[in-house]
């Protein structure tokens, strides 16, 4: 299939390079210097505009930092809109807003464009791996027509229900993760000021009600004290201001995620949003009065 893609960053590269190890022939547009690099090492031809991606594709994946860059790629100047035609579909991989999603697929489908919203959980780990989750919002036919293809870079694949349902598991995900990594900092801190190994304590709970897929890839970080990035923190960050801006619009109380959102500020402020979000702990310790030990 002729595939376009873009979003070269960190995951999107990876999963570009399994596109192309399946056969697929991709064109891409590349904004930042690193994306372009990205392109350059997977072999990949890059050209001026998402319009002219689109032209030359009969998917397109983008897979961007925030709402108004997908508005910006699909529907603004040189952008996808103006190079699609009839029939294209666009997979959008970007974790945003499904207000934004809603519309810009109803602008999309005014041009006879289809989309799914599809935002994907599992890291750079996952990306390399092939093995995502994804969550897919949209219509089931161009599911199904579009399913082969994201078999090529996920393994747990969803179906969630109309356009924007793939946005909403998504930042539920967010949610759920982000209150446990909060947790897991608590706990390990707490398990090393009253005199218990941190390492220890983190292997016991593992085996228990307490265990939790942070305890035990992130909670690992910590007691290692490795803060460099898997996913920055910027992003996670990024994503429960979404949730709880949505929340807020809904009437739905979120007093756990808020917290968490008052820690993540606390850790945007502190200068580290590119670190991993692990950093957490550092907030904690900082809120203490500890001396700044990063690695």
């Amino acid at each position: 299939m002729r595939i376009g893609f873009i979003g070269l960053g960190n995951m999107g590269s990876e999963l570009a390079r399994h596109l192309v190890a399946a056969g697929h022939t991709l064109s891409a547009y590349a904004r930042g210097e690193r994306s372009r690099a990205n392109a350059v090492r997977i072999g990949l031809s890059v050209v001026s505009s998402p319009a002219e991606v689109a032209q030359a594709s009969e998917l397109v994946f983008t897979m961007v930092t925030a709402g108004s860059d997908v508005e910006l790629v699909a529907l603004g100047r040189q952008g996808i809109a103006e190079g699609a035609s009839a029939g294209m579909i666009m997979v959008d991989l970007s974790t945003i807003s499904p207000t934004i999603a809603r519309d810009v697929g109803r602008r999309l489908a005014e041009r006879g464009i289809d989309m799914l919203d599809a935002p994907v959980s599992g890291g750079i780990p996952a990306a390399k791996a092939a093995s995502l989750t994804m969550f897919v919002g949209g219509e089931p036919d161009v599911f199904g027509r579009v399913r082969p293809v994201l078999e090529c870079v996920g393994k747990s694949i969803f179906h969630m229900g109309p356009l924007g349902t793939g946005q909403v598991t998504k930042l539920a995900n967010q949610i759920a993760q982000l209150a446990c990594l909060q947790g897991t900092a608590e706990a390990l801190l707490f398990a090393r000021e009253q005199g218990a190994d941190p390492g220890k304590v983190r292997e016991a709970l593992l085996t228990g009600y307490g265990a939790s897929r942070m305890l035990d890839v992130l909670g690992k970080k910590m007691v290692e004290r490795d803060f460099a990035a898997g996913i920055v923190a910027a992003l996670h960050h990024k994503d429960i201001g979404v949730a709880l801006e949505l929340a807020q619009q809904s009437g739905v109380p979120l007093p756990i995620t808020a917290q968490v959102m008052q820690q993540l500020n606390a850790l945007m402020g502190s200068g580290y949003g590119e670190q991993d979000t692990s950093s957490l702990l550092l907030v904690l310790e900082q809120m203490m009065g500890k001396p700044d030990k990063k690695g």
